[in-house]
């Protein structure tokens, strides 16, 4: 898997400031938002926080875009 990349082809997005790009928050925040369970559907997998694409929109109420 390309580290580099925000998403992969299963529509994750992986890493605390990746989730924090997506919506638009500062990576402090958005680390704090995550683990403090503020951010539904988001686990940790082996250190790395990830979240579904689509999930992430239906939190945030945001369109999805195609």
């Amino acid at each position: 898997m390309d580290d580099n990349r925000t998403e992969n082809e299963l529509g994750l997005i992986w890493g605390a400031e990746n989730i924090a790009r997506a919506i638009g928050r500062k990576p402090g925040i958005t680390l704090h938002m995550l683990q403090n369970d503020h951010i539904p559907g988001a686990r940790q997998v082996c250190g790395r926080w990830v979240i579904a694409r689509s999930k992430l929109c239906e939190v945030f109420g945001m369109a999805q875009v195609a």
